[in-house]
């Protein structure tokens, strides 16, 4: 039996405003070819896409999934995808890649857990392909950033993060994130709101709890046992919690090593960073990788983002 041919996955870094995180491409040269590409690709963020003529397939690891003129797609960095137009044709798009999380950022606090979590599911996950007729309010916010943008009139940014707040909670609808919990936010959400900030932007600093405490402007016994109220956890269990989710993330994509990212993530013991990825992964840090990653049996090329279609030619 011959042997599977190994799956080639690109990585294509797109260098965003740190000020603005969104970059637009777009313009009659992004026609998309017909011809199939032998490989996959991920981003470093997420790719927001609108088919603007013509029809295709669009793959994935697993599965094909056909899409049309009207069409928006929502790709999140991890999902190794590839877009082929039907045969004799070339479709037109316009791409948008963006860090949501940052850009929408200044819209929320950390008392806001469900879209706290949205923006960071957004980062994974997605692929989604919504259709025009279906989703007529997300193709019509796609189309209105992707103008404001071109036109970059005054108060544009403004208008853009207004714009893809709005997106975002359609997007969050059209997700149909069912293993969210959908009961009420706590009462008290609001008071930890700044150490859940601080822990999403400083998780891989030492600080110790009576630093978060400090913040929420509350004693560290009486944080400590409000912030178990509300979480469900203790600070340090969702602060050591956060910093294995992000490792799990790494060791799905990239291919540092265990060592590297126990590091990068704010563990300074090996031990103590298996010991923790096993209590809440369920597996520890080489199993997981060896049963998770996206780079199982598959090569990956490093590329900057490409700023023009690819082009491929018939064989």
């Amino acid at each position: 039996m011959p042997k599977k041919k190994k799956t080639i996955i690109e990585f294509r870094d797109y260098d965003l405003p740190a000020h603005f995180p969104v970059l637009l491409l777009t313009g009659d040269h992004w026609r998309i070819s017909d011809v199939p590409s032998e490989r996959l690709h991920i981003h470093n963020c997420l790719e927001i896409g609108i088919c603007e003529t013509d029809s295709g397939i669009m793959k994935f690891e697993d599965t094909s999934c056909p899409f049309q003129a009207g069409d928006v797609t929502v790709i999140s960095c991890d999902i190794p995808h590839t877009t082929c137009s039907s045969p004799g044709t070339n479709s037109k798009w316009s791409y948008i890649f963006v860090d949501m999380g940052e850009l929408l950022h200044p819209f929320f606090s950390g008392a806001d857990l469900h879209n706290v979590d949205f923006l960071s599911i957004s980062e994974h996950h997605l692929s989604l392909i919504l259709g025009k007729e279906e989703y007529p309010v997300v193709y019509s916010l796609v189309s209105e950033i992707i103008e404001e943008i071109k036109r970059k009139e005054p108060g544009y940014e403004l208008g853009v993060r207004g714009l893809f707040l709005a997106l975002a909670s359609n997007l969050m609808r059209a997700a149909a994130l069912a293993d969210k919990k959908k009961d009420q936010q706590p009462e008290n959400a609001l008071v930890i709101a700044p150490a859940l900030d601080f822990i999403r932007y400083h998780y891989m600093d030492d600080f110790p709890m009576e630093h978060l405490a400090a913040l929420c402007g509350l004693s560290p016994t009486h944080f400590r046992r409000l912030f178990s109220s509300v979480m469900g956890t203790r600070p340090l269990e969702y602060l050591n919690a956060t910093r294995i989710r992000k490792a799990a993330d790494l060791l799905r994509m990239t291919e540092g090593s265990v060592l590297s990212i126990s590091e990068r993530v704010g563990f300074h013991s090996i031990s103590s960073f298996n010991r923790h990825f096993l209590a809440v992964m369920g597996k520890s840090p080489r199993d997981w990788r060896r049963q998770m990653s996206i780079l199982k049996d598959q090569s990956v090329f490093k590329y900057n983002g490409w700023m023009y279609a690819e082009i491929l030619k018939k064989k």
